[in-house]
């Protein structure tokens, strides 16, 4: 009945029961324990012709529940906390990001606390965390195992460490998961393949409105799929990977040999990584033909992923996202549209769009909250792992 209501947003007893199949007292018994529960409300009446009496309407109670959504990305964490709507009351990147997990982990349980605080929300009412880790991920122990951009992170007990600290339920799933997990909650299901671009690249799947996870959550490695035979080296020992010749370093190293940034930038230096990289995505946007030409060849790199995960699932689009997204979109989108166009090879049944995420840079942290509110919202949730305080 609340997913019913969530996706509608307002019904009235009577559609409900049209909608669920339970009787008219069934209903209204467990409506009343909604209302006292503090999950849903009265919002009017519904007046119109043929209606006989007029229809109370019910929707969500926003301050109902709420869930804290944590991204953990090689780059930037950030936490968020979802009322019972979906809809972000507030937000906070982790200030001091560090390389060691307890420091790191410590300083998200802070952020948490924050949040909270800062959102004026009754901590009673926060229902769990979720948290959006790059694979590979141990979901039955909520560990994360050695993520190839995190090269500290060997077998944390992420889910276990941030539960000890918060004393809320944690439950820990993939960042591209996640995220598409975040478009579906959004009412953007279907068939798609979440295409995610931050420090590395992943691929969360949904299919006929279900999030596929794979036998053991960790669907969506991409990244060792070879798009340039004679790109850059990899860690795994071969070269073009997408995952390696997609990342800024790589991508910022190619603009300092094509004169498009200045030399000296420390490419082991995360920040001036990212602050070069920031810098290439704008001269794109700006028109610099050289700055331009390394983003189209990025955008070949990744339809040529596109189009074999389009035409071996039958999707109905790809969604862009990630921390990485935005700066490039305004480059890329049309990029990638233009090189997958005449490679969709169900063209003649349907079409195959391409979409960023309109859920903006925090899609990951959002769709990790998602995770906690799925299990009050789905009698068949589509969350595979299990809450750390069930265990």
């Amino acid at each position: 009945m609340l997913d019913a209501i969530r996706r509608s947003e307002q019904l009235s007893r009577v559609e409900l029961a049209e909608a669920t199949g339970l009787s008219g007292q069934a209903i209204s018994n467990i409506v009343r324990r909604l209302l006292d529960a503090g999950l849903v409300r009265e919002a009017g009446r519904l007046r119109g012709a043929g209606l006989g009496k007029p229809r109370t309407l019910l929707e969500l109670e926003p301050t109902g529940q709420y869930a804290v959504g944590v991204h953990l990305d090689p780059s930037v964490v950030t936490v968020v906390l979802l009322d019972l709507t979906g809809e972000v009351v507030a937000r906070r990147p982790v200030d001091q990001y560090a390389d060691d997990p307890g420091v790191l982990i410590d300083g998200i349980a802070k952020t948490i606390e924050e949040v909270i605080a800062a959102s004026g929300a009754p901590r009673d009412r926060v229902s769990g965390v979720g948290i959006a880790a790059p694979g590979p991920i141990d979901v039955e122990r909520g560990v994360v195992v050695d993520p190839p951009n995190l090269s500290t992170w060997h077998l944390v007990p992420l889910r276990d460490a941030l539960s000890e600290r918060t004393g809320l339920p944690i439950v820990l799933d993939k960042d591209v998961t996640a995220a598409a997990s975040a478009e579906k909650w959004a009412g953007h299901g279907g068939s798609f393949v979440f295409f995610y671009l931050g420090t590395g690249v992943g691929a969360g799947l949904v299919i006929g409105d279900e999030v596929v996870r794979g036998s053991s959550s960790n669907v969506g490695e991409i990244g060792h799929v070879i798009v340039d035979p004679d790109g850059p080296l990899c860690f795994c020992g071969r070269r073009g990977c997408v995952g390696e010749a997609s990342q800024p370093r790589y991508l910022v190293e190619q603009a300092v040999q094509a004169g498009v940034l200045a030399e000296g930038i420390d490419l082991d230096d995360r920040h001036a990584v990212d602050a070069a990289f920031a810098r290439l995505c704008a001269l794109a946007v700006d028109g610099s033909g050289a700055a331009q030409k390394i983003v189209t060849t990025l955008a070949e790199r990744i339809a040529k992923v596109v189009e074999d995960i389009a035409n071996l699932l039958d999707l109905e689009r790809v969604v862009f996202g990630g921390p990485h997204w935005e700066q490039l979109a305004p480059v890329l989108h049309d990029r990638v549209r233009t090189a997958l166009e005449g490679r969709f090879l169900l063209a003649a049944v349907h079409p195959f769009d391409v979409t960023g995420t309109a859920l903006g840079a925090d899609v990951g942290a959002i769709g990790a909250a998602s995770l906690v509110l799925d299990r009050t919202f789905s009698p068949n949730p589509s969350l595979a792992p299990a809450l750390a305080a069930e265990r």
